[in-house]
C-alpha cells in the first residue's frame, strides 16, 4: 500500500477544539452519574464550567481572530474559522443546555434529599428575609456601585468573567440602564438561618431583590445578571528588554482582551437583551442564554465547605512512604543504590518535597537547580530553595512566566526567590520551559555526585494530590551529565550536546517519536515483535498521527490512552484498524505521560512532560527520560496493564470519533485508579515484611560468653 493515501487532507483527523468539547462533555457525564457522592458531581460540574472558561479565553478566541486574519485557511480537519466557529457555537449552545439540566433535574434535588438547599429571594420567610436585609445593610451595600448608563455616562469596561446585574429602569415614562457589578470579594452564596438542613442563597438573588434601595429615583422595570468573557490569550514581547514587565503589562491587558462570549439570562427581558447585545456588539451566536444561575465555578468554592463525609469521596489515603524509599533514612543513600520512583497521588508526594528539603539542609550538597512551571500559593518546595540559598548553597532556578494563567503567581515566587539570593532565571526566549527537572549536586567521599529528578507533573503539593504523575530519582552518571548540561543550555549560551539518556523538545523529540514508530511499523513488517502503548492528555500533532497511521496499516497493534483531545480516530479502515483509544475520566485528573515500544521484544519505556501535540514538540522546552531499571520496568508495564483494564472510569472512541462507556457485562467492575491505590499499598506491605523478616544468614543460636554476662555469673 503506497504512502500516497497518507496525504494529511485525506486522512481521518478529528477537529482540535471539537476533540476538547467531547472531554468535556466526559467531564459532565461524572457530575451526571448518580453512582458518585452528590460533593463529588457538584466538584465535576464546576470544573466543566472553569473548563469551558478557558476554552472561550483561549481556543475561541483563537479561532476568532483567525478568521480575521486566516479565513481561507483549513485545519487538518478540513475546516475554515468561520465554519468550525458555527459548528463551536451549536454544539457549545447544546452543552450548556446539559450543564443546566444537570444542575437543576439532578444535582440540586440530589442535594435537598442531603437537607441542603438553594433559595431565590421569593422563597424567604419573614426571618430570613429580616436576616437578610440587614446583612444587605451591613455588609453588601457599602461594597456596591451602581451605575447608570446615558449619554454623561458610558457603558463601564467590564473585566473578563465579573459577574454584572444589567437594569432597566424607568422614570419618567423615559427608560433607563443602569449597571451593578456583583463584588467578587465577597462570597457568591450565603447561608440562610433555616429550621431544616442547611439553606443557601445566591449574592446576586439578594442584590436583585434589594435593587430599590440602589435607584430610589427610578422604577425597576426588569433585571439581569449576565458575565462576558475575553480573549485572554497574551501577547507577549518576547524581545522586551525586561521579560517580567512585558508579562505584567500583557495580564493588565489580558481583562480589557476583544469579546468573545455573553452570558445571560434565559428569561431576561427583550430590551435588556437589546440594550447589551447593541453596546457590548455581540452576534446572536456568541450570546449564551443560560436556564439558572450565570458561571457555575463557584460549585468549586461550594464544594470545599464542611460536608458530611459521606457526602464526598472515601479520605485520600496516601502511601507514604513510598515502597521504594521504605526503610530509608537517608534519600540519598535509597537513590544511591538504585533507581526510585514515586507515583501520585497514590504515593505521596511528600518525598519529592523532602528531597529538595534534605538538599536544603545537607552540609555535602553545593548547589540546587531547578525548573518550575507552576506551584502552588504555599509551596514547600520554594520554601526549601530558599532555605537551601540562605544556607549558602548555589541555587538556580527557572521560573516559568508564561504558564497560561498562573503568570502572576509566578512573578511573585520569581521576585521572592531573588530576594533570598536565588539566581532566577524566566525562561528562554520563544520557548516555555515546560520539562519537570531537579538536580542536586553532592560532595561525597570519593567523587561529586549528582542526584535526579525527573517527572511527568509539576512541583506542586496541592495538584500532586489529585493529578497522577509518576517522577523517577536516579543519580546514574549519564542522567547527571545530561541534566547538567541541560540546565547549562537553559541558563547560559551552551552548544546543546548529544544527549545520552534525555530526549529534548524542540531539539530532537519530534525526530526521536517518528523513528520509534517508524521502527515498529519495520519490525512488524519482518514479523517481529511489534507495539505501542501511549498514555498522553492529548493527541493532536498531525506528523506523528500520520505515522502512527502508517504504522497501524504495517500491523503495529497501538494503544493509546488518552484523557482529553484526541485528533486521532480509531478503526478507520485502510487508516487506523489496528489502533484503540481510551480516556480515562474518574475521581483524579490522568496527567502522566508513558510511552511503551515493543522494539522487536527488547521493550523501551519512556515517560515525560510532553504530550503529543505541536506545541509540546516545536514550541517548548521538553524533556522524555527512560526507565532503565528493569523493576521500574515492569512496574510501569504493571501500571499500565492496570490502566488499559480499566471499565468503571474508561470510555472508548469509536471509528465516528464519537466516545462509550465500556461494555461490562458479565465482567468484575476495575476501577483502575483505586486498583493502582491498593496495588502500591500491596507494595509497601511486601516491603515491610521484607525489612521484619528474620535474616537467614544469622546463626539460629548465638552462644554467650562471661563478657556479654558481665558480673552476673
Amino acid at each position: 500500500m503506497g504512502n500516497d493515501k497518507f496525504d494529511k487532507d485525506d486522512m481521518p483527523f478529528n477537529n482540535r477544539e471539537l476533540s476538547w468539547l467531547d472531554f468535556n462533555m466526559r467531564v459532565l457525564e461524572e457530575a451526571m452519574d448518580r453512582n458518585n457522592p452528590i460533593m463529588e458531581r457538584i466538584k465535576f460540574l464546576s470544573i466543566t464550567a472553569s473548563n469551558l472558561d478557558e476554552f472561550f479565553m483561549v481556543r475561541v478566541a483563537g479561532v476568532m481572530a483567525k478568521k480575521i486574519s486566516k479565513p481561507d485557511e483549513k485545519d487538518a480537519s478540513g475546516l475554515k474559522p468561520k465554519h468550525l466557529l458555527d459548528i463551536l457555537s451549536e454544539k457549545i449552545h447544546k452543552f450548556f443546555a446539559k450543564q443546566y439540566s444537570c444542575y437543576f433535574k439532578s444535582i440540586l434535588p440530589a442535594l435537598e434529599k442531603t437537607g441542603t438547599k438553594f433559595i431565590k429571594w421569593d422563597d424567604l420567610d419573614l426571618e430570613q428575609m429580616k436576616w437578610v436585609e440587614d446583612y444587605f445593610e451591613k455588609i453588601i451595600f457599602p461594597v456596591l456601585t451602581p451605575l447608570a448608563v446615558d449619554t454623561s455616562r458610558p457603558f463601564p469596561i467590564l473585566s473578563s468573567r465579573s459577574l454584572n446585574i444589567a437594569i432597566e429602569l424607568e422614570k419618567d415614562d423615559e427608560v433607563y440602564f443602569g449597571i451593578v457589578q456583583v463584588p467578587s470579594i465577597l462570597p457568591r452564596y450565603l447561608e440562610v438561618p433555616s429550621n431544616s438542613g442547611r439553606t443557601y442563597i445566591l449574592l446576586e438573588n439578594i442584590i436583585i431583590g434589594e435593587l430599590p434601595k440602589l435607584f430610589e429615583l427610578h422604577n425597576i422595570k426588569s433585571s439581569c445578571t449576565f458575565r462576558i468573557t475575553r480573549n485572554s490569550d497574551l501577547e507577549i514581547d518576547e524581545d522586551a528588554e525586561n521579560l517580567m514587565t512585558a508579562i505584567e503589562k500583557s495580564i493588565k491587558k489580558r481583562k480589557r482582551g476583544n469579546l468573545v462570549r455573553l452570558e445571560i439570562g434565559e428569561k431576561t427581558h427583550k430590551n435588556i437583551k437589546k440594550f447589551l447585545t447593541k453596546i457590548l456588539d455581540v452576534s446572536k451566536k456568541e450570546i449564551y442564554e443560560v436556564n439558572g444561575p450565570v458561571d457555575l465555578t463557584f460549585l468549586a468554592k461550594f464544594y470545599n465547605e464542611k460536608w458530611d463525609s459521606r457526602l464526598k469521596f472515601s479520605p485520600l489515603d496516601q502511601v507514604s512512604p513510598p515502597a521504594d524509599f521504605t526503610g530509608y533514612d537517608d534519600i540519598f543513600e535509597a537513590i544511591r543504590e538504585k533507581d526510585r520512583m514515586v507515583c501520585n497521588p497514590f504515593e505521596n508526594f511528600d518525598w519529592v518535597v523532602k528531597f529538595v528539603q534534605a538538599a536544603a539542609e545537607d552540609e555535602n550538597v553545593l548547589a540546587i537547580k531547578q525548573v518550575l512551571y507552576r506551584v502552588s500559593g504555599n509551596s514547600p518546595i520554594i520554601a526549601a530553595l530558599i532555605k537551601a540559598a540562605e544556607n549558602g548553597k548555589q541555587v538556580t532556578v527557572l521560573v516559568e512566566l508564561r504558564a497560561r494563567f498562573d503568570e502572576e503567581n509566578n512573578i511573585g515566587w520569581a521576585k521572592k526567590l531573588e530576594k533570598a539570593g536565588c539566581h532566577v532565571i524566566y525562561g528562554v526566549a520563544g520557548l516555555k520551559t515546560h520539562c519537570k527537572v531537579l538536580l542536586v549536586v553532592r560532595k561525597e567521599e570519593d567523587c561529586i555526585r549528582r542526584y535526579i529528578h525527573l517527572g511527568t507533573g509539576n512541583y506542586n503539593d496541592t495538584t500532586a494530590r489529585i493529578y497522577t504523575d509518576i517522577g523517577m530519582f536516579t543519580c546514574k552518571e549519564k542522567f547527571g551529565m545530561d541534566v547538567s548540561s541541560l540546565f547549562n543550555s537553559l541558563t547560559g549560551y551552551s552548544k546543546a550536546p548529544e544527549y545520552q539518556k534525555l530526549v529534548l523538545a524542540p531539539l530532537s523529540m519530534r525526530n526521536f517519536f517518528e523513528e520509534m514508530i517508524k521502527n515498529e511499523a519495520e519490525n512488524a513488517k519482518l514479523g517481529r515483535p511489534s507495539g505501542i502503548i501511549i498514555k498522553v492528555n492529548a493527541l493532536a500533532d498531525v506528523k506523528i498521527i500520520e505515522e502512527l497511521y502508517k504504522a497501524s496499516d504495517a500491523g503495529v497493534n497501538i494503544k493509546f490512552i488518552v484523557r482529553g483531545i484526541c485528533c486521532l480516530i480509531p478503526g478507520v479502515k485502510g487508516y487506523s484498524e489496528n489502533i484503540s483509544v481510551k480516556s480515562i475520566i474518574g475521581r483524579f485528573l490522568e496527567h502522566s505521560r508513558i510511552f511503551y515500544f515493543e522494539n522487536g521484544g527488547n521493550p523501551k519505556i519512556y515517560m515525560g512532560s510532553a504530550d503529543l501535540m505541536l506545541r509540546n514538540l516545536d514550541k517548548r522546552v521538553e524533556a522524555l527520560f527512560p526507565i532503565d531499571d528493569e523493576q521500574l520496568k515492569e512496574k510501569t508495564m504493571e501500571i499500565l496493564d492496570i490502566i488499559l483494564s480499566d471499565n468503571k472510569n474508561a470510555r472508548i472512541q469509536d471509528s465516528n470519533g464519537e466516545y462509550h462507556r465500556v461494555d461490562r457485562r458479565g465482567k468484575k467492575i476495575l476501577d483502575s485508579q483505586s486498583e493502582l491505590f491498593t496495588l502500591f499499598r500491596r507494595e509497601k506491605e511486601e516491603k515491610e515484611r521484607q525489612l521484619s523478616a528474620p535474616d537467614d544468614n544469622k546463626e539460629m543460636f548465638t552462644p554467650l560468653t562471661s563478657s556479654d554476662i558481665g558480673d552476673g555469673i
